[in-house]
């Protein structure tokens, strides 16, 4: 890795190849070396920081810009590990960080080096501005990101909470990006998300030699509770964020299509509308309903052996203000009452929506982007708020991207050939710059 330059801090871009040529993939993660140079560029900049870690292979840094003291502190967040890249066919090199055709190549481009490379980005400018804001800024540069946060924000919240004190709003992952509906486009900055919810399934059977034929064993009972997780949503849930995204939507888009998005606020009418939606649905399919989806199947050792017992792995995501028991009772209509059914993983988000940093953040797009129009929304994924709403700290995904049309933003993370714009890259350090100049103000 090359030495410091001081005119990093103005080039974003540079930052995020930078980044993305650290193997961060977690499982294990080993992020030291990726926040050590995150380090050392802060440390050379003035910045003191503090190294925070439960595996001293897996840190976590802070550091902070005073304010004035006339606002409470900000904090900026983001991870440094990131998803493998196993079995995946790359276009090119994915810790390489080649920049070509005008995008920057490589795993975590997107999800989330990107956001990471915007924010140190924006906080060493700045430092070299003589940025004296109206509160504090907290940056935290995070381990352990996609895999729960037990080395990251969790351990933090648990152990070091004292380093968050007073701060009311965050920015981390993962909205700000656009969306293209109609003729229409729009920024959705995040301000909630879903939990997880992670459950095994325990399916049990006669066994025996695999020359005898059994039936309606456990590799049955598999295939038929595959198919039935695949042929049925969960009920229709209505939060008040995804209510106001669509109505938000429906204002801004001509008949006949302003209806469709009205009526996918009727939940007799949720999901006929989302099937006709198609692909443009997903996101919104996923908003309006609790979901689970298999993705481990463990059981059987030997070809010729019948297993006696399955294991099925189940990712089920929870929106704001639902449980696990909610999850069960929305299951067991669809997978029976016979099935054992545990909980791996819950991870539930106790804050309601604290929307008073919206219209900040809405003004900043809208200055940067005119004919867009901002909306809020709820995540489908998971992401480190969870952990920090634990201390009363309300999190906006606000990562901006001025991408394209054709840029299909949720395909290419976690991908092959995941990658952003340069473009993109100096769109978002530049609105996270302003974002530290105007909250608290």
């Amino acid at each position: 890795m090359s030495d410091f330059d001081p005119q990093v801090m103005n080039k974003a871009a540079e930052l995020l190849q930078n980044l993305i040529r650290f193997d961060t993939t977690n499982p294990p993660g080993n992020e030291v070396q990726c926040v050590s140079y995150i380090n050392s560029l802060l440390t050379d900049a003035g910045f003191e920081t503090t190294i925070l870690a439960r595996d001293s292979n897996r840190p976590n840094l802070i550091a902070r810009l005073k304010g004035r003291g006339t606002a409470a502190p900000l904090l900026l967040y983001g991870h440094v590990d990131v998803v493998s890249t196993a079995n995946q066919s790359w276009t090119h090199p994915p810790f390489e960080g080649k920049m070509i055709d005008g995008y920057i190549w490589g795993r975590g481009a997107l999800d989330m080096k990107g956001g990471v490379a915007m924010m140190l980005a924006a906080f060493l400018r700045a430092k070299a501005e003589g940025l004296t804001p109206a509160g504090d800024i907290v940056l935290a540069i995070l381990s352990d990101e996609e895999t729960g946060g037990d080395y990251g924000a969790n351990y933090l919240v648990e152990n070091h909470a004292e380093q968050f004190e007073g701060i009311r709003y965050a920015i981390g992952e993962f909205g700000g990006f656009p969306m293209y509906i109609g003729q229409q486009k729009f920024y959705a900055i995040q301000v909630a998300d879903k939990c997880y919810c992670w459950m095994k399934v325990i399916l049990r059977g006669p066994g025996g030699h695999a020359s005898t034929p059994v039936r309606s064993g456990v590799m049955a009972r598999l295939a038929k509770l595959l198919q039935s997780l695949d042929q049925h949503r969960l009920p229709v849930h209505v939060t008040p964020v995804a209510r106001q995204m669509l109505e938000s939507i429906a204002a801004a888009i001509p008949s006949p299509m302003n209806s469709a998005f009205l009526q996918l606020l009727d939940p007799a009418l949720t999901d006929t509308v989302l099937d006709q939606l198609g692909l443009q649905g997903l996101m919104f399919d996923a908003m309006l309903h609790n979901t689970v989806n298999a993705t481990v199947v463990q059981g059987g050792e030997k070809i010729n052996v019948i297993p006696g017992e399955i294991i099925l792995k189940l990712d089920g995501r929870l929106l704001p203000g639902y449980t696990f028991d909610d999850m069960v009772a929305e299951l067991r209509p669809i997978i029976g009452d016979d099935i054992e059914l545990e909980i791996i993983r819950y991870d539930p988000t106790i804050l309601e929506p604290d929307m008073g940093l919206l219209d900040t953040l809405a003004s900043i797009l809208r200055k940067a982007d005119p004919d867009a129009i901002p909306v809020p929304l709820l995540l489908t994924a998971t992401t480190d708020a969870k952990h920090f709403s634990r201390l009363g700290i309300q999190t906006y995904g606000f990562i901006p991207m001025n991408l394209p049309e054709e840029f299909i933003l949720f395909n290419l993370i976690h991908a092959a050939d995941e990658r952003i714009p340069v473009e993109a890259v100096n769109f978002g350090a530049n609105a996270i710059y302003e974002a530290l100049q105007l909250c608290g103000e």
